[in-house]
């Protein structure tokens, strides 16, 4: 491997054991050249969801840094459809996606609607409905998030895209049930407004009302469907990306069992996994390797599987 792309891996990993933990415990599981793709894959959409989350930060070196953020991220995504069809690039990071996306065979369509759904966080700031939502902006900004990962996890059937679809809505809307006041901070409101005024619900208020709290249920338990359907595809993977996909699995769903512990009070302090559950997972699974699919499911309650996300 060339000392640039050995660069670019090494940043790839960083930002995103940095950004996004979760996802860097659950590679840890993977074979190094497995775990070094998740990581491109993750520092691309990192990249570009920073363009529109924080355009006052100053960005990687591989991130264009003038003009507004439409600007900018429509650079951005010129240059990556640019290095994808010459198959290189000179800027470390560039270079080992691309690098990652060539070996792996991903469809470039993936990213031409990841980047779509970038564009809408730009334009817009609330959600009507939840097919909306989901089909909407999540199809781009999660769903496909699943799909490029698919090449990457190596599964034994093509019925594992649905189930890799819906582990990707899954994790965004944890994120948003999560990170409510975070994204009331930004003027976004990623929560189906016509739920939200059934329940009378007002997330502006930043209190936990009972309107509050049977809205929020009601989210989770459609949360919880999604990893129940998630789940039912780890058997279509091989031993370590069943862990690895297993293990993110897990930790995000202990997210909705902190978000129902602290009552729905997502406004004071972000809700997390702390370090050492993290670690004991992550532990328990390097040490006993390939677990039963069932094994995974993670879903505790009554959740009816044939209710539609």
């Amino acid at each position: 491997m060339s000392t640039l792309l050995e660069d670019g891996y090494r940043t790839a990993a960083r930002l995103t054991r940095e950004h996004g933990t979760t996802y860097y415990w659950g590679a840890l599981l993977l074979p190094p050249p497995q775990r070094r793709d998740v990581h491109a894959v993750y520092a691309l959409c990192r990249l570009a969801d920073d363009i529109v989350d924080e355009p006052d930060k100053t960005p990687h070196p591989s991130v264009p840094a003038h003009g507004t953020p439409t600007e900018r991220l429509d650079a951005f995504r010129a240059w990556f459809f640019a290095a994808l069809a010459r198959g290189t690039s000179d800027e470390p990071v560039m270079a080992s996606v691309i690098d990652s996306l060539r070996r792996r065979g991903t469809d470039p369509e993936c990213f031409e609607r990841f980047f779509n759904a970038m564009a809408l966080d730009l334009t817009h700031s609330t959600w009507p409905t939840w097919p909306a939502l989901r089909d909407g902006y999540m199809e781009g900004s999660a769903a496909v998030i699943g799909e490029m990962m698919l090449p990457v996890l190596e599964p034994t059937s093509d019925a594992a895209r649905d189930h890799a679809r819906s582990l990707g809505l899954a994790f965004q809307l944890t994120n948003f049930l999560r990170d409510v006041d975070e994204d009331l901070s930004r003027g976004r409101v990623y929560l189906p407004q016509d739920e939200l005024a059934r329940h009378g619900a007002d997330p502006h208020l930043r209190q936990v009302t009972p309107q509050w709290r049977t809205f929020m249920a009601e989210q989770v338990a459609r949360n919880r469907t999604l990893y129940a359907h998630a789940a039912d595809g780890l058997p279509y993977l091989p031993e370590a990306s069943r862990r690895c996909v297993g293990t993110a699995l897990t930790l995000y769903q202990r997210i909705l069992d902190r978000i129902e512990a602290a009552d729905y009070d997502v406004f004071n302090g972000r809700i997390r996994v702390p370090a050492h559950e993290k670690l004991a997972l992550f532990g328990r699974q390097a040490a006993v390797g390939a677990l039963r699919p069932s094994r995974w499911t993670g879903v505790r309650g009554r959740v009816d599987r044939h209710q539609q996300p």
